[in-house]
């Protein structure tokens, strides 16, 4: 077997398989590249030794760390790990997602036991489910985003064998998956890659310290090692898709961007494998460039999430008004209206939040609205919040309602957060496993400082490395056969089977979305094609006038009557409608 690793900061390498040393040799057609051949099996332990350091560090582009990040990696047959059932090939365009934490989605925490529940999501009418990160990191429990290993799995998880076997039963249930992915940053501890060249660079700063190299000496090898380790993914496990966390914390000052190489790297993938796979980014630079197709200048990356439709809803539906909700709070409906017309509210607007301006217009005509996902919530809007506390805590199952019908009827594809669609009691808060003491105080005093700015004790915020707040956050999955949920998730998969069936909920249109509101009875309709979707916010209920039209009720959270001849809809309090013709 051939084993090899980019060291170019060492004058020896040595391979350390099993109890046998074997020297390794520079390649000389690869500048830092050591290799040796080495006789070994699926699950044979191994490491490299750098120069004259005795440590045995893991392979940085090891596919398995059975003993967690410090551990030896462990060779792994990837043709072994071949699924069988075939993607089944689903356009973002068509999606409708779910993002799903593998160690909370049930229990146990695995991946076996989240693919025992896929059947749940095909019923609900989910085409994609959207994993957290499942690259290692210390401990067993975690949101995943201190990840150090991208090219392995998570042991305590499954592993690889885990993820090829989740991947195989989502396939075979007609789900796609996309797995979220982290070049932006590694964890804070069990990070090897330092010592075996320049993986990150001084010359920029991020939150996490020193940033990934991805634009000094050296680069070009630590983009081909992160691109690599995303083609990984998507051709060895036949994941469909990649969402790439925090793009705006990448510092990279090159012509040619690593984003825009990675771009071209999958889509070249897509063409030879005969697949529609996708890059969803995260990004908060509110920059229709992102995804714009590199033909007309932009990144061509394939869709972002765009929270500034969910901070225009989440203000509609709450009246928060802190931090970053403040500019959308005082208008939120003709905020809400914004987004679902014109993409971002920022775009170019002043923002209280950040002290300047912010963002930049989307061409409506010329860019489809399914380059961006629409949601209600997700981990971060619920997890950075001081008690991970839902939607739920605080909202009426009929504001629960509406939510869903501006999400899943809404211009952008949607995305649902694991248990929203039944209105899941338990929170989703923010938990960590560290095993080194001093990183775990620091994470729990940390958090406790952040939110005792915002007023809270520091006895109100759950610790991070008490086991209990992990447990509070998996979901009860007794509650979807209990009112109220059981009606809730009715009315999810109600929306979700007519944005399926209906073109017009699928139509990539921007410029044909119509909005109408009325900030002060807080009441919102738009218009898509021949659909008209009606949500009332208010305590009481409302008359709107939608014209003669001849719509006819396809879906109500309440009863409610056709509208009148004249085209009056008498509306319920907190409650949504669904009209066509």
């Amino acid at each position: 077997m051939q084993f090899e690793v980019w060291a170019p900061l060492t004058d020896r390498v040595a391979l350390r398989l099993g109890d046998t040393a074997y020297d390794m040799a520079r390649d000389p057609d690869r500048a830092g590249w050591w290799t040796v051949r080495a006789p070994a099996a699926d699950g044979d332990r191994y490491g490299f030794l750098l120069g004259g350091d005795p440590s045995v560090r893991p392979d940085p582009r090891g596919r398995r760390l059975p003993d967690g990040p410090d551990g030896l990696s462990a060779v792994v047959d990837l043709a072994a790990l071949t699924p069988g059932a075939p993607p089944p090939g689903i356009p973002l365009q068509d999606a409708v997602l779910y993002e799903l934490h593998v160690g909370t989605f049930t229990p146990e925490g695995t991946f076996d036991s989240a693919a025992a529940r896929l059947g749940h999501l095909a019923a609900l009418g989910i085409t994609h489910v959207e994993l957290m990160p499942v690259c290692p990191f210390p401990g067993r429990h975690g949101w995943g985003y201190d990840g150090v290993a991208p090219w392995a799995v998570h042991e305590p998880y499954g592993g690889p064998a885990g993820l090829a076997r989740f991947v195989d039963a989502a396939h075979a249930a007609g789900l796609g998956v996309v797995l979220d992915v982290v070049h932006n940053h590694l964890g804070p501890s069990g990070n090897h890659l330092p010592a075996f060249g320049p993986y990150f660079t001084d010359t920029h700063h991020t939150p996490w310290g020193a940033a990934v190299n991805l634009d000094a000496a050296g680069s070009d090898e630590v983009r081909a090692y992160f691109i690599g380790s995303a083609l990984a993914w998507l051709r060895d496990y036949r994941i469909d898709g990649l969402r790439l966390d925090a793009v705006h914390s990448l510092a990279d000052e090159r012509a040619l961007t690593f984003l825009e190489e990675l771009a071209a790297a999958v889509d070249e993938l897509a063409a030879e494998s005969a697949r529609p796979l996708f890059l969803i980014a995260e990004s908060d630079r509110c920059d229709p460039r992102t995804t714009t197709p590199r033909a007309t200048g932009g990144l061509g990356l394939h869709a972002q999430w765009n929270d500034d439709f969910h901070h225009a809803l989440h203000c509609a539906l709450t009246g928060e008004s802190q931090a970053y909700y403040a500019d959308f709070a005082r208008a939120p409906l003709a905020a809400l209206a914004k987004t679902m017309t014109r993409v971002f509210f920022h775009d170019g607007t002043w923002s209280s939040f950040r002290g300047r301006t912010h963002g930049r217009p989307v061409d409506r005509r010329r860019t489809p609205a399914h380059r961006f996902l629409g949601y209600a919530q997700t981990h971060d809007q619920i997890g950075n919040r001081a008690l991970g506390d839902r939607l739920t805590a605080s909202l009426s199952p009929g504001l629960l309602a509406c939510a869903a019908a501006l999400a899943l009827t809404g211009p952008f594809v949607p995305m649902l957060f694991m248990g929203e669609e039944w209105g899941a009691g338990t929170p989703w808060q923010y938990f960590t496993d560290h095993p080194d003491p001093e990183l775990a105080e620091a994470v729990r005093t940390g958090r406790r400082r952040e939110f005792a700015g915002h007023g809270w004790k520091a006895v109100e915020i759950p610790d991070p490395q008490d086991p209990a707040t992990r447990d509070r956050s998996c979901l009860d999955w007794a509650e979807p056969e209990r009112p109220p949920h059981d009606r809730l998730l009715s009315w999810y998969r109600t929306l979700i089977a007519l944005r399926r069936s209906n073109p017009d909920l699928h139509d990539p249109d921007l410029a044909a979305v119509k909005v109408a509101y009325d900030e002060e009875r807080r009441w919102i309709t738009f218009r898509r094609g021949d659909v008209r979707v009606v949500v009332n916010l208010s305590p009481e209920p409302t008359t709107i006038a939608l014209g003669r039209n001849g719509v006819r009720v396809l879906a109500a959270w309440e009863p409610v009557a056709h509208p009148d001849p004249d085209g009056r809809i008498h509306v319920p309090a907190e409650s949504a409608v669904v009209l066509g013709p």
